[in-house]
């Protein structure tokens, strides 16, 4: 079987400027993700999917390749991931190359590690699903979550208002790391996360959402603090 790689990393970023290729801890961030792929031993290609020369650059002194650069129609901020891993899928096509499995692997997850790429691709396979990603519990029920509207508070579901939080289900989200995933499902479908998606459980320890400043500041200490265990 034939597997792919895919980070994607456009050269826009506007929360933080050049975010793809930031130092993280000594080395630019996208190079954990390239690493990570490399040393699964999973994938044929590790390939870097951007508009920006500077990107390609830096992701092929990491060892990934740029085969082509991204169009502009899927480098803004309205184009979707599915929209720029069908337009990688299609430019492979068109150059007489073909993959039954994908991972798309976003630029800012250092966490990412070989053995988590490994458990998912082998989930993937085992079941089958459509596509396997990893996913967090939330820190609290959000079954008792609150909303706020003119500084009133109302609770979103009332009935558990008195429930207590050990007899309320465990809920998860996205960690917002890769996506492995079927590529025929993918291209018939057009989505990524199907209804026959599943799910790999990771700790709060091994992710963080890098939105702003001080994201970055609490991924890097997070990082420092699960390499020195």
């Amino acid at each position: 079987m034939s597997t792919v790689a895919i980070i994607t990393a456009r050269g826009g970023s506007k929360r933080i400027p050049r975010k793809n290729i930031r130092p993280f801890l000594g080395k630019p961030i996208i190079a954990y993700a390239i690493q990570a792929a490399h040393e699964s031993g999973l994938f044929d290609e590790v390939m870097v999917s951007t508009d920006d020369d500077e990107i390609a650059a830096i992701s092929q002194e990491y060892g990934a390749s740029v085969p082509f650069l991204r169009r502009a129609e899927t480098a803004d901020d309205y184009a979707t991931t599915a929209d720029v891993l069908r337009e990688v899928l299609n430019q492979y096509a068109e150059r007489g190359r073909s993959f039954e499995y994908a991972c798309c692997l976003y630029p800012t997850a250092p966490f990412v590690t070989p053995r988590l790429l490994k458990q998912a691709f082998s989930k993937l396979i085992d079941h089958p699903f459509d596509t396997v990603y990893p996913v967090q519990p939330f820190s609290f029920p959000i079954q008792r979550a609150v909303r706020l509207h003119d500084s009133k508070v109302a609770w979103f579901q009332p009935e558990h208002a008195l429930t207590r939080s050990q007899d309320l289900e465990l809920a998860y989200h996205d960690a917002g790391q890769f996506y492995f995933f079927n590529v025929a499902s993918f291209l018939q479908s057009r989505r990524l996360i199907t209804e026959n998606a599943g799910g790999i459980v990771i700790s709060e320890l091994d992710a963080h959402d890098i939105d702003n400043e001080a994201d970055w500041q609490i991924a890097e200490i997070k990082f420092k603090m699960h390499n020195e265990q």
